[in-house]
């Protein structure tokens, strides 16, 4: 589970110029003594991301990177990185030793991958590649089952939008916020609805809920869902204007949320049931995402990682003209 000191906006570095590799490559550095590194470890993520990120900047259009500690295991340091174009035809050989193709993304992926403890990497010609990497201080790991992303408004640097993780033994429970409007009022309002959640995540969505309309009154208050997702069931308790789906490689179902303002107005506030087949991933996004988005429209995506996902959504669907938050969930079908 997350803690409240660990609760942060997202900081996306564009990779358009050479100093963006310098600027990311020292975050990871950072943040990886900080969690207790040693030496040889963090010259290997300062190796991964300097690779990554510079690849970026010669062949990527649109390219933006993001470094921090994972959502669900803050002792893990997290590189995504998302772009427009030109993608990859053949990831799977882009992975093999020694493969190197002037020009494109896949210079150096094999390498990448080798270092990190887990990663994913989704990529279609022309569309763009999504790259999750996850690195801890020793071992191998599995892709985290949950994930979130959050970037503010235009050149804002902080989001009125944020999410909260606290994973158990087979159930994930996770929380989305979207504060009224933007800025440091709106990122208050967030920050007290993530300190609200964690005073108790394994209560019921329903019970969350209704604590965060209670003690958002002095806020200016926001849209809020709770979704605790276990093998076969999601949980779900929502209140304005937040999206929930489950979501399969071609459809998707939506969840409801109840009309109203967290913390100032609100009807009654319901818990709905849902069940999950083997192969959903339950998905949770603010309106700063298009309800329009399609999961037909997005190729092998929902094959792919919690974290790959949210980049994915966060670049299709999302808007520069609000704060935006994704969060996935996939059911822990391993422990059921």
């Amino acid at each position: 589970m997350i803690e409240a000191d660990q609760v942060r906006d997202d900081a996306w570095i564009r990779a358009e110029e050479p100093s963006a590799v310098g600027a990311v490559r020292r975050l990871a550095i950072d943040l990886a003594k900080t969690a207790g590194f040693g030496d040889e470890r963090v010259g290997q993520v300062a190796v991964a991301v300097t690779e990554a990120v510079s690849n970026l900047v010669k062949h990527a259009v649109q390219g933006v990177a993001l470094v921090r500690p994972c959502p669900v295991a803050p002792q893990v340091v997290e590189l995504i990185t998302l772009d427009r174009g030109p993608g990859m035809p053949d990831v799977a050989r882009a992975l093999r030793d020694g493969y190197s193709t002037s020009g494109t993304l896949g210079i150096g992926l094999g390498a990448i991958t080798r270092m990190a403890s887990s990663y994913d990497v989704h990529s279609l010609p022309g569309r763009g590649t999504l790259l999750a990497v996850q690195f801890a201080a020793k071992g191998t790991t599995e892709p985290p089952p949950a994930s979130g992303l959050v970037r503010p408004i235009g050149e804002e640097v902080v989001s009125g939008d944020a999410f909260a993780v606290s994973t158990g033994e087979q159930d994930i429970t996770v929380l989305l916020f979207d504060g009224l409007g933007h800025g440091p009022a709106a990122a208050h309002a967030s920050r007290e609805a993530v300190e609200l959640f964690l005073e108790g995540p394994d209560d019921e969505p329903l019970a969350i809920l209704r604590r965060l309309h209670d003690g958002l009154a002095h806020t200016r208050g926001g849209a809020a869902a709770v979704a605790r997702v276990t093998p076969a069931r999601v949980s779900y308790a929502g209140l304005g204007n937040i999206s929930g789906w489950i979501t399969h490689a071609d459809d998707r179902q939506g969840m409801v949320s109840v009309p109203g303002i967290t913390g100032h107005q609100r009807r009654r506030l319901r818990q709905y049931e849902y069940e999950l087949d083997e192969h959903a991933t339950v998905v949770l996004h603010s309106d700063g995402l298009t309800d329009r988005w399609s999961p037909t429209t997005m190729p092998g995506l929902f094959s792919r990682s919690p974290a790959v996902i949210a980049a994915g959504l966060l670049r299709d669907a999302g808007s520069r003209r609000d704060d935006a938050c994704v969060v996935i969930v996939r059911p822990r079908r391993d422990r059921a």
